[in-house]
């Protein structure tokens, strides 16, 4: 799959769709992002509402995606799909 990214000021930006598993909790957590390293720091830091009882957390799986629209879709698909979201988190167990 060829990449193309969004350029700013000549700065390449990548899109990812990343799951969280939280490390209390039997729970995993489907978010997209530019910035994965920055998101799980505030998943941590119970800034972000729906995940705030779970963390902490560690990143379990990442994609890149071509651009955010397809970065979303990918989120939204997984989340919806509970056979490919158990078949992606078999693959990385």
């Amino acid at each position: 799959m060829a990449l193309s990214h969004r350029r700013w000021s000549g700065i390449i930006i990548m899109y990812f769709v990343y799951i969280l598993k939280s490390l209390n909790k039997n729970w995993y957590y489907v978010g997209s992002t530019e910035d994965t390293s920055r998101r799980l720091a505030e998943h941590n830091a119970g800034k972000t509402r729906s995940t705030k009882a779970y963390a902490p957390f560690k990143l379990v799986y990442k994609e890149v995606c071509t651009n955010k629209t397809e970065g979303r879709q990918r989120e939204n698909s997984i989340k919806k799909n509970h056979a490919l979201k158990s078949a992606l988190l078999a693959d990385i167990s």
